[in-house]
C-alpha cells in the first residue's frame, strides 16, 4: 500500500454487532412514525423525504429518506469585508456551524448517505479522504451515532476502497462505501436542500432581495453541483461561482456533469457554474500571503475562514473583485462558509509569527491569591 494510510475500527464480534445493530433499528422504526412521540426525538431521527416542489419535477431519483444530523438552518449574516466595490454587498451563510465536530458542508450530504446505508441494511461505513478529511471526521462521527462501525482510508486511492469492501465482505460484514466527500448524485441533494433553506431564510424576512451571486469552496465538487442545480432549478436563479482548492476547473466541470447526469437533470455545467482554480501551492498547501489573509480577514470581520477551503475561495472572490469590479458591482453576493476550522490546527507553526498585539501578562507574587482559583481571582 505504499505510504497510504488505513485507520480501521475494530470489528465487533457477532454478539455485540447484533446488539448495537438492533438497537439501531428499534431507534429507526421509532423515528418512521411507529413511535407516536417521535417528532419529539428530532436530531438523529430518519424520516421520509419531501423534496422541493421545483426538484421533484426535474430531478431523479429522488431519496426516499433522511437524517436529521445538522444543526439547521444555519445561519446568514451580512459580512463587512473590506475594499468590496460599489454598492456591492456580501452575507455569510454559516455551515461551519452545522454541528458535526466543525466539519462543515459535509453534513448536509451525510444526511441523504447515511439514511441510504441503513436502508442498506449496512453494518459499517468505508469513506476514504486526506490526511485533514473533514469529511472522513464527520463521516467517523455520523456513523457513531447511528451505532455503525466506520473505517476511514486516508490519503490513497479509490482502489484500496473498494479492496477493503471485498474484505470486509468476506467477513460476513455489510459494508457501505461513501466517496471522497460525499460527492456522489445522492449526496448531491445536500445542498439541493440547501437552496430550499436559503429560500425559506429569504421569505422569513431575512434580507429585502434576492441573492445574485452564490460563492463557494470546491473541494469534491457534490457542493457545486447542489447548489449550481438548485439555484437554477428554484426561483433563487443567483450565479454560482466555485473556487477549486485542488485539481482545476475543467476536471470539476466534467465531474459535475457526472453527478447532473446521475439526476437526469439534462442541464450543462458549464451554463450553471463558473468555476476558477483557487488551489495555489496544492491542496491543504498555503502560501504566507494565504495565511496572512485568513488572519486579516478573522481580526477585521470576526470571522474565523480554514486555510484549505473558505480561506482560499474568500480570497479568490475579493482578488476577482478587485480586478473585475465592474462584474460584482452592485451585487448581493451569499458566501457558504464550508467550516473545517480544524484544518488551523496544522498551521500553527506557520501562522504564530503572524499573531500580533498579545504578549503575556506575568503576575508578580505579591499579588493576592486563593486557593485554588489562581492569582486574578
Amino acid at each position: 500500500m505504499g505510504s497510504s494510510s488505513i485507520f480501521l475500527r475494530p470489528a465487533l464480534t457477532p454478539s455485540s454487532a447484533c446488539k448495537h445493530f438492533c438497537s439501531l433499528k428499534t431507534l429507526i422504526m421509532e423515528t418512521d412514525g411507529v413511535n407516536p412521540n417521535a417528532k419529539e426525538i428530532g436530531f438523529l431521527s430518519r424520516r421520509p423525504y419531501t423534496p422541493p416542489p421545483w426538484a421533484a419535477s426535474k430531478l431523479s431519483p429522488i431519496p426516499s429518506h433522511i437524517f436529521s444530523l445538522g444543526h439547521l438552518p444555519t445561519p446568514i449574516h451580512k459580512w463587512n469585508l473590506p475594499g468590496l466595490p460599489k454598492d456591492t454587498e456580501v452575507y455569510i451563510k454559516r455551515d461551519d456551524l452545522s454541528g458535526m465536530q466543525l466539519s462543515g458542508n459535509k453534513v448536509r450530504k451525510l444526511e441523504f448517505l447515511m439514511a441510504d446505508a441503513i436502508a442498506h441494511d449496512a453494518d459499517c461505513i468505508i469513506t476514504i479522504g486526506g490526511i485533514q478529511s473533514n469529511h472522513c471526521r464527520a463521516t467517523a462521527v455520523a456513523a457513531k451515532y447511528l451505532n455503525l462501525d466506520c473505517y476511514l482510508i486516508l490519503r490513497t486511492s479509490k482502489a484500496l476502497g473498494n479492496l477493503l469492501k471485498e474484505r470486509l465482505l468476506n467477513e460476513g460484514r455489510r459494508p457501505y462505501v461513501i466517496p471522497v466527500g460525499g460527492s456522489n448524485s445522492l449526496g448531491t441533494w445536500g445542498y439541493v436542500e440547501a437552496i430550499r433553506e436559503i429560500e425559506q431564510q429569504l421569505q422569513n424576512g431575512f434580507g429585502e432581495s434576492q441573492f445574485d451571486d452564490i460563492v463557494v469552496a470546491c473541494g469534491s465538487g457534490g457542493t457545486i453541483a447542489g447548489l449550481a442545480l438548485g439555484s437554477r432549478l428554484s426561483k433563487l436563479k443567483a450565479k454560482v461561482h466555485a473556487f477549486s482548492v485542488c485539481d482545476d476547473p475543467d476536471y470539476f466541470y466534467d465531474y459535475v456533469q457526472g453527478l447532473i447526469d446521475g439526476l437526469q437533470a439534462g442541464l450543462d455545467s458549464h451554463e450553471i457554474v463558473d468555476i476558477q482554480d483557487a488551489k495555489g501551492l496544492g491542496y491543504a498547501m498555503n502560501t504566507a500571503e494565504e495565511l496572512k489573509f485568513v488572519k486579516e480577514i478573522a481580526t477585521s470581520t470576526g470571522v474565523v475562514l480554514d486555510p484549505v477551503y473558505s480561506g482560499k475561495a474568500a480570497r479568490g472572490m475579493l482578488e476577482d473583485m478587485a480586478e473585475n469590479p465592474t462584474k460584482w458591482q452592485g451585487r448581493k453576493v451569499l458566501f457558504i462558509h464550508t467550516g473545517g476550522l480544524l484544518g488551523l490546527f496544522d498551521k500553527t507553526d506557520q501562522m504564530g509569527t503572524m499573531v500580533g498585539n498579545w504578549r503575556r501578562m506575568d503576575i508578580h507574587e505579591s499579588v493576592p491569591r486563593k486557593d485554588g482559583v489562581g492569582k486574578m481571582f
